[in-house]
This record gives C-alpha cells, sequence and structure tokens, in this order.
C-alpha cells in the first residue's frame, strides 16, 4: 500500500532536540528526491528540507539553515530530519514529499504528518 508514515514529533523546550522519520512504501523512494516540509496555525505549508535520490545534496530554507539536517537510509526507505536548537516558531506539523511531489488520483498525496510543538 502507498504511505507515507511521519513520526518522531513531540512537545519539547526551547533549545531542544528532535529527530523526525518519514517510513516511504510502495513509492519508489531511492530514485526520490525527498523533501520536508511544515505548517504552522494559520500558515501556509512550507518547504524546509531537500535531499537528492543518492543524498549527494541537501538544501535548507534560510529559517532553518544550520539547526536542521536532512538524511536518508535508502535501504530502510526511511528519510529522517535531525532538529537541533528548536524554537517556538519551529512549532508546526512536519509533512515529508518526494520532489515532484507524490500525486495519486490527481491529488498531492500527503501523509498524517507528525506535530511539534515547542513551548516552555
Amino acid at each position: 500500500q502507498e504511505q507515507l508514515v511521519e513520526s518522531g514529533g513531540g512537545l519539547v523546550q526551547p533549545g531542544g532536540s528532535l529527530r523526525l522519520s518519514c517510513v516511504v512504501s510502495e513509492f519508489g523512494f531511492s530514485s526520490l528526491a525527498m523533501t520536508w516540509y511544515r505548517q504552522a496555525p494559520g500558515k501556509k505549508r512550507e518547504l524546509v528540507a531537500r535531499i537528492t535520490s543518492t543524498a549527494g545534496s541537501t538544501s535548507y530554507s534560510d529559517s532553518v539553515k544550520g539547526r536542521f539536517t536532512i538524511s536518508r537510509d535508502n535501504a530502510k526507505n526511511t528519510l529522517y530530519l535531525q532538529i537541533n536548537n528548536l524554537k517556538p516558531e519551529d512549532t508546526a506539523v512536519y509533512y515529508c514529499n518526494a520532489d515532484p511531489k507524490i500525486v495519486i488520483n490527481g491529488n498531492i498525496y500527503w501523509g498524517q504528518g507528525t506535530q511539534v510543538t515547542v513551548s516552555s
């Protein structure tokens, strides 16, 4: 069954760290460039990180550069996002997707996401 399953979120204090995971099923993970997006309450979903299929290249939005690290394990069909020095403005639901995005029946497919809340 085709799936994107994100996990690893939680409630953390400012300055803390989290490692998010995304297990990708039935989409040919190892051949896909992959991305992490996030959507904060009342805001549009934004791209925060991208990694090529072989992990040879990564890129980040300016707001997370130096704090977030995207990586992947093609043998495990899993994408990761290491988040360090968390800030309250990182509070959002985090989603993974491919680049270009996965489309099923004409609609962009998203998993359920994983909630990250940064608060003292």
